[in-house]
């Protein structure tokens, strides 16, 4: 079987980042733990155990130095891990801390936030509280429709994991009834590549191979697109997901990553298939 890696796939800018930060706190920290998982992947997480690096639920279960996710936190839960005499080690992505700022000055300057994401995940949870009270999270251009915006100053962004595509239909919607339409796109540069990579991978092969956490949005969405192409996807964690008899027949298999995929997990998946 002849495998094709997408041309931008696997760990990202902010995940290495957050890992070496991590890694190297360590070694300095005699007790040290994330606050929730610190990437959305299981596998990491668990890598990361065996190095002594626990997972808390919450901020009072903590003990010495706790990590703040990629993904980002309210600034409340980071008051709150300072109040505990906790020593706080933020790990948030870069383009995720942007966000923040780009919500706080709409909210200041008195637009009413619309943040383009999934409502329930922990980035968008974080982006909202930096938003204050009056931010609107919108899935897409479908809800954006039944919102009444007619003489409202409105500011967007969007989730960093998000397609182009749905972030400038919700935009659409919304600049053709408000008075004034300020939008962002804070999309993440490694995720729109990831996603153009796949799209344009995909249509190419037999088959198409996601590997990433199955709570990884941007995994998740690289699974979508290619499924959207027509060719078969399959989303699996790990090598030993991989289902031979689904990949019958398939003589070239395209394999992609989400931004939370170490290489070692790649190149395992990589290896697996070209053994089949």
């Amino acid at each position: 079987m002849k495998v094709i890696v997408a041309e931008h796939s696997g760990i990202c800018f902010g995940v290495k980042r957050a890992l070496d930060t991590v890694y190297s706190e360590s070694k300095k920290c005699e007790t040290l733990c994330t606050l929730g998982p610190l990437i959305h992947n299981p596998q990491v997480v668990e890598s990361l155990r065996k190095e002594g690096v626990g997972v808390a639920d919450k901020v009072a279960d903590a003990k010495g130095a706790i990590v703040m996710p990629s993904h980002g936190v309210a600034r409340e839960v980071i008051d709150e891990a300072l109040s505990l005499g906790l020593k706080v080690i933020d790990a948030t992505c870069p383009f995720v801390s942007n966000v923040h700022e780009k919500v706080r000055r709409l909210a200041r300057s008195g637009y009413e936030v619309v943040i383009v994401g999934d409502s329930g995940h922990s980035e968008v949870k974080a982006i909202k509280s930096a938003a204050g009270d009056n931010a609107v999270v919108l899935e897409s251009a479908e809800e954006a429709s039944k919102g009444d915006w007619n003489g409202k100053m409105v500011g967007i962004v969007s989730q960093t994991t998000q397609t182009p595509a749905c972030f400038a239909a919700v935009v659409a919607v919304i600049a053709a009834q408000a008075t004034e339409t300020l939008a962002y796109n804070t999309i993440c540069y490694a995720t729109h590549r990831r996603q153009s990579a796949a799209r344009e991978l995909a249509p190419k092969v037999d088959a198409v191979v996601v590997v990433g956490g199955r709570n990884s949005a941007n995994t998740n969405r690289l699974a979508e697109i290619c499924a959207e192409t027509g060719v078969p996807t399959y989303h699996i964690e790990k090598a030993e997901e991989l289902d031979p008899a689904k990949l019958a027949g398939a003589k070239v298999v395209g394999l992609t990553a989400g931004a939370s995929t170490p290489d070692w997990i790649i190149n395992e998946v990589k290896t697996a298939l070209e053994s089949m």
